[in-house]
């Protein structure tokens, strides 16, 4: 991403539950030491300094939001528990809070849940869309990575292979030359 991504980005992983999002999802919150933000896990056990926010209504979401990275982990739950209007009123409020404080946010959506029309428009309303992918090849599987959008900016051509190690995802540096 050359640097990181822009002040006031709206950032949707969406893939499989195996793909490793929530890693990705992890280590943007983590990256800058000291100011996390609110992580907010909507369908699963929070871990340490995330905010348990499955019960929390989505008119209250908003509330939530704070620091300079916030995750909503998997805005997939909160689609499944309200409505797509509901869901792009939320959104398009944590827009609005990231782009007037400087923060950026990152969502992550679970591929084959919703309907074609409710995934379009969620990633229409994001400024950066990747996906995070699970290929098996014959007797490995293979991770990668595809940027689909990136808003002002040019998009990269390639399919980029990655791992999940302990410390979460890196991206495979080098090509594969056939």
């Amino acid at each position: 991403m050359d640097g990181g991504f822009p002040k006031g980005t709206l950032i949707l992983v969406f893939g499989s539950p195996l793909a490793g999002l929530e890693w990705m999802a992890r280590q943007f919150w983590e990256a800058e030491e000291g100011n996390r933000g609110a992580y907010l896990i909507l369908d699963d056990e929070p871990g340490p300094g995330m905010t348990d926010a499955g019960e929390v209504p989505p008119g209250s979401l908003p509330a939530l939001f704070s620091g300079s990275r916030i995750v909503i982990d998997s805005i997939s739950s909160l689609l499944q528990r309200s409505d797509l209007n509901v869901t792009l009123e939320c959104i398009h409020v944590l827009k609005k809070d990231i782009k007037s404080r400087g923060a950026n946010a990152m969502m992550t959506l679970y591929s084959g849940v919703h309907t074609p029309v409710e995934e379009t428009r969620i990633m229409r309303a994001a400024d950066v869309v990747i996906e995070l992918r699970v290929v098996i090849l014959q007797n490995m599987i293979e991770r990668q990575v595809v940027i689909y959008k990136i808003r002002d900016s040019a998009v990269p051509g390639r399919v980029v292979p990655f791992i999940i190690t302990d410390k979460g995802i890196e991206l495979s540096t080098t090509s594969r030359v056939v």
